[in-house]
């Protein structure tokens, strides 16, 4: 089939898919169809890992729970996505538009963009790859060649915590496609977001691991090692003392070692992990605070990368600003506007650290009006400017 062909056939999946197509040939993209107007491709973060799955369909899901199918036909590669099947928070599509590097004038066209795809099914996606695979190619593959499992029952049976960790062979070899679930999960430990990792244990697809030990519970403990040291890593990131995320892994570890069926193990990681996320959530919220004062930080937090106004968020609680003020002040021993500074620098901090985005950008993401503006409130509320800041930390 010639070129013009598949690019044909790739622009009519678009279309009728509603979410964006592209053609890579040798790993250099040749065609990119889309029906919503984005200023810069969503794949962008991820478009390694995509063109790196093997097989000849695949599919890869990103930590905001986006996902894409990809065919792989010689030196060809087409790839649909992003789509999903539940709404992407306001938060989300920002942080998603900054992984980009979306300049701040064009995130809310990314937004629009990201808005208007079509939601539907991982399976729908992957149906499509398998058809187009077949005229290519003559294979005839179904959803359930390409390993999308049924993650079980409820906890409290076993199986629903056993989808964290859940593995499967192909053709009696270990495939790995582990990496973008393991960065959605230890995403959520990080944030203490344990909604969202609720969530995710009831729709995330199931984990292919590779085998670290012949013997079945040996592998399994040694599985629950390895999330246990991931897991610890990713709350330290989020605000939990060293010394507490590290004793709290070994007594974990502890506790697997002793353990002999594999129901209690998958139910011990399953309730280590949802530790590790409230005691993240715990320390960010604060232990003690009432609703309101709980849902001020939860507001904030979620729109860390927008110029917050009191006025806005107390009418989103239906109360008066002077209100909302005077408890927030009364709880914390700070004013609204200050806890405000204090997150974004936090938020900063992070992306210091653990990203290479500019100074300007980072200042431009969390709602600075001006790179001296980011600057003065970093320097204010750490002690150094974020210049001195990243430097000490890469060093």
């Amino acid at each position: 089939m010639q070129t013009v062909d598949i690019k044909y056939m790739a622009t009519s999946i678009g279309d009728l898919a509603g979410v964006p197509v592209r053609i890579y040939e040798r790993g250099e993209l040749t065609l990119f169809h889309s029906r919503q107007d984005f200023p810069a491709d969503p794949i962008k973060p991820y478009l390694d890992s995509i063109l790196a799955l093997s097989g000849n369909i695949g599919y890869f899901v990103t930590p905001y729970f986006n996902y894409y199918g990809v065919m792989k036909h010689d030196d060809l590669a087409v790839v649909i996505g992003p789509s999903r099947q539940t709404p992407m928070s306001e938060r989300d599509m920002r942080e998603l538009a900054f992984s980009c590097d979306v300049e701040s004038c064009d995130t809310d066209r990314f937004i629009t963009a990201m808005k208007s795809l079509v939601q539907m099914p991982l399976e729908s996606i992957v149906q499509i790859l398998c058809a187009l695979n077949h005229v290519l190619t003559g294979e005839r593959l179904s959803v359930s060649d390409v390993a999308i499992y049924d993650l079980g029952e409820p906890l409290g049976n076993g199986p629903e915590a056993d989808s964290i960790y859940k593995k499967e062979a192909l053709g009696g070899e270990a495939v790995h496609n582990t990496l973008a679930l393991e960065s959605q999960l230890l995403d959520m430990v990080r944030r203490g977001d344990t909604l969202s990792l609720t969530e995710w244990v009831r729709s995330a697809p199931a984990v292919r691991g590779g085998r670290l030990a012949d013997d079945a519970a040996r592998q399994m403990k040694n599985t629950f090692i390895v999330t246990a040291t991931l897991v610890s890593r990713a709350a330290i990131r989020g605000g939990m003392d060293m010394e507490e995320a590290l004793s709290l892994s070994d007594s974990y570890i502890r506790k697997c070692e002793i353990m002999a069926t594999r129901d209690q193990i998958i139910n011990l990681q399953y309730h280590m992990v949802l530790d590790y996320t409230k005691r993240v959530e715990e320390e960010r919220l604060g232990k003690d605070t009432s609703r309101l004062v709980s849902e001020v930080i939860k507001y904030v937090r979620r729109n860390i990368s927008v110029r917050t106004s009191v006025e806005d968020m107390a009418a989103s609680m239906f109360v008066s600003r002077t209100h909302l003020a005077a408890k927030f002040k009364a709880e914390s021993g700070m004013t609204l506007s200050e806890f405000i500074l204090k997150e974004k620098v936090k938020e900063a901090k992070r992306l210091l650290k653990y990203t290479d985005k500019g100074l300007c950008a980072i200042g431009e993401y969390l709602g600075f009006s001006s790179q001296s503006h980011f600057t003065r409130v970093f320097k204010k509320y750490s002690g150094k400017t974020p210049s001195e800041y990243r430097n000490e930390n890469n060093s």
